[in-house]
């Protein structure tokens, strides 16, 4: 590796000015892809995100921003990928650019629709990047808390420890602390997974459940995903630290999570598509269940995940939510 990395980040959510912020503690320039022109003007002129994390304030003689994918591709020696999965590949589409060579970190939670994969495994494939030049950012760790800088973690995965430790000391601060891991493809599926099971647990809000069972939903939701990793990525690893249990626990939780947010309105009557057009905002664990579901079931283990199937059955097969539930509570313990 170079001793001085550039640093790219390609997404202007909510997730992606939250890491162009912990970016900027620690460096000189982040250069940064967002679709919108006009955002990009406004940051240049107001010194924040007009749509996204619009309290946090930026030095605008740090960011190089571009409503072009390849100049920022271009300019960078480390991209951290954080557009939306469901659009992941469509962005991609316009890439002239090379990705050879690029370290590539994914901080996006959720499956490509196009090929059904996690992000890592996607750029592998499709792309030809060595696992060892690919990895995943990952919490417990929401948007909105590094907006007002509250003390939060993140665990940086990468198969080669030097890049995942380089990440990682670009990304800390006062406000943020990092641990790295090795287990890419394990944390990349619980950053997935703990999307469904947020969606699961805001559907059971909005049914009338109360904290009781929403402990036990949680409970089976850990030993749940654990059964899924092992089946698609078996290694040694601990599923209570913070990359797994902790970030199923905030997401699952936190009055921040969409995907809570949106579950909790389907458990109230909302359409799919209703919920996604009042909230504005792109829930990924919507996605993220329908390949999870398939997985599950071309794999033949999909009586091993009851709780990805409930929320499959309510989002897809228009199931009632009351009913669908009331089953689940007899599969759980």
């Amino acid at each position: 590796m170079k001793d001085k990395l550039t640093f790219g980040v390609l997404g202007g959510g909510s997730w992606g000015t939250a890491i162009v912020k912990m970016l900027t503690e620690n460096l000189d320039q982040v250069n940064w892809y967002m679709r919108s022109d006009s955002a990009i003007r406004h940051i240049e002129k107001e010194g924040h995100n007009p749509n996204y994390l619009s309290s946090v304030e930026f030095d605008t003689d740090q960011l190089r921003m571009s409503h072009d994918i390849n100049k920022v591709v271009d300019a960078s020696d480390v991209l951290i990928f954080v557009i939306p999965s469901a659009f992941l590949e469509r962005e991609l589409q316009c890439l002239t650019s090379s990705l050879t060579g690029k370290i590539i970190f994914s901080a996006i939670k959720g499956i490509v629709p196009e090929s059904g994969r996690i992000v890592g495994e996607h750029f592998n494939e499709k792309y030809n990047i060595p696992f060892e030049d690919i990895g995943v950012i990952t919490g417990p760790c929401h948007a909105e808390e590094v907006a007002l800088e509250r003390l939060s973690y993140l665990t940086i995965a990468c198969a080669d420890a030097d890049k995942a430790k380089m990440v990682a000391n670009h990304l800390k601060s006062d406000y943020i602390r990092t641990k790295i891991s090795d287990d890419i493809i394990g944390t990349e599926y619980a950053a997935m997974l703990k999307n469904i099971y947020a969606i699961a647990a805001g559907i059971a809000h909005g049914l009338g459940y109360g904290d009781n069972f929403q402990s036990v939903l949680m409970s089976n939701a850990i030993r749940e995903m654990k059964r899924f990793i092992d089946k698609v990525y078996k290694m040694k690893r601990n599923i209570n630290a913070s990359a797994y249990l902790g970030d199923l626990l905030v997401t699952g939780y936190s009055v921040f999570s969409r995907n809570r947010m949106f579950g909790n309105m389907i458990g109230k009557g909302y359409t799919v598509k209703s919920a996604m057009m009042e909230m504005n905002m792109v829930a990924e664990g919507y996605y993220a269940t329908k390949s999870a579901h398939d997985l599950m079931d071309k794999l033949q283990k999909k009586s091993k995940t009851p709780i990805i199937n409930a929320v499959y059955q309510v989002l897809y097969k228009n199931k009632n939510p009351k009913k669908v539930f009331e089953k689940l509570t007899e599969k759980l313990d």
